[in-house]
């Protein structure tokens, strides 16, 4: 406990910008949490962008806004 899963679009990652995204993320989880770093773990999953709507949007964020601490705003991107 924690577990953070990152849904995404396919982007190659170099191990460098993956170790760095890891340490990023570990250490405002373990802030917030007030947890160990030992706790954490991290899941990168890539989704296709044909499938982002009904894989993702759907049931994740139309679905759950109660649980979204920050919304997209598509329009923006």
């Amino acid at each position: 406990m924690p577990h953070v899963i990152i849904k995404h679009f396919a982007a190659p990652l170099t191990a460098e910008q993956q170790a760095t995204l890891c340490e990023a993320i570990t250490r405002s989880v373990t802030q917030a949490f007030g947890c160990s770093q030992h706790a954490v773990s991290i899941a990168l999953r890539p989704v296709a962008p044909d499938d982002w709507h009904s894989s993702v949007f759907v049931p994740d964020i139309q679905t759950h806004p109660q649980e979204l601490i920050k919304s997209p705003d598509y329009s923006a991107a």
